[in-house]
């Protein structure tokens, strides 16, 4: 069988059973955005902080001087005396109120957040594929009763719906990870689905259902990969947003745990009487909070520059 060309440099991939012999002689779709992605500075700088908070993460264990729970619980902490940064040669970053380590619950803090963020954006996509898959496959009533559910979700500001699920699941991580995943969902969905459906009239699909090729192998082998391209993009770019509301979940008591729990949004929670005499006690996870944030949004704008068939042509 001959290889179907796609119809302009900046069109999307071949059906073929080899990528690599898509547009560019070669280069393929995404390797050219690779490449494109080692070349943009913004990128980097994003791939560079998001890579060194996962090593952070990963590395908790022998990082951190108090390993998880077992901070030193300093029994001399009062309201009106906490220790701050520099003050004990043990402590760098000082300690809370609870008499805990705080270089230790960022250190930690940094795997229960990228944890939940990681987690809840997967079961979102998951989702928000799957949904997106029946729609823009399927079509007809199949296609109407999904986009009726997904535009109730849609109805509903993101956090307000997490908040609404995580209540009713209980407290906990989980039921965080879960809320926010919820939260996600209808995203991916619409946005797969509108990418399905601009494809459907291409000329590699107008070309294999010539060739005979069944509904299904056309949606499975060739539309849908094609398809995917903005729905990684945003992926990308929902985990700021997931890091983001799994501190806000946190800061409204919703994430579970005890209060000397490290996390980020639940050391802000418990941060505010202090705020006005330890005000690092807020600052630094607030500041972890938003670095993370602007890494993967950094990479996710770059990723979808990359992406974008205008840009790739200059």
């Amino acid at each position: 069988m001959s290889t179907i060309l796609p119809p302009a440099a900046g069109g999307p991939t071949s059906p073929t059973t080899d990528p690599s012999l898509a547009e560019g002689g070669g280069t393929g779709l995404w390797k050219d955005a690779f490449r494109r992605l080692r070349r943009n500075p913004q990128a980097i700088a994003g791939a560079i902080i998001i890579g060194l908070f996962l090593l952070v993460a990963a590395l908790a264990p022998i990082l951190a001087p108090y390993g998880g729970e077992a901070l030193p619980g300093r029994t001399e902490i009062t309201p009106t005396n906490i220790p701050g940064p520099g003050e004990l040669a043990e402590y760098p970053l000082g300690l809370d109120r609870f008499g805990g380590d705080v270089l230790s619950k960022l250190i930690w803090g940094a795997q229960a957040s990228l944890l939940i963020g990681v987690i809840s954006t997967a079961i979102g996509l998951a989702g928000g594929m799957l949904l997106g898959l029946l729609a823009g496959g399927l079509g007809g009533w199949v296609d109407s009763v999904i986009m009726r559910f997904v535009d109730i979700l849609l109805s509903v500001p993101n956090l307000l719906l997490a908040v609404s699920i995580a209540a009713i699941l209980g407290q906990g991580p989980y039921a965080v990870m879960i809320a926010i995943g919820a939260s996600q969902l209808p995203i991916f969905a619409r946005l797969l689905r509108s990418s399905m459906l601009s494809q459907r009239g291409s000329d590699y699909i107008l070309a294999a259902q010539t060739l005979g090729l069944s509904k299904r192998t056309i949606t499975m082998s060739h539309l849908l990969p094609n398809s995917v391209g903005p729905v990684i993009v945003q992926a990308t770019l929902s985990l700021a947003t997931a890091v983001i509301d799994a501190a806000a979940l946190s800061f409204l008591g919703l994430g579970g745990g005890v209060p000397q729990t490290a996390e980020w949004g639940r050391m802000l929670t418990y941060a505010q009487r202090e705020l006005a005499s330890d005000p690092y006690l807020a600052f630094l996870p607030g500041a972890c909070i938003a670095i993370t944030a602007l890494g993967f949004t950094l990479l996710g704008e770059s990723l979808r520059e990359a992406l974008d068939p205008k840009t790739r042509q200059k």
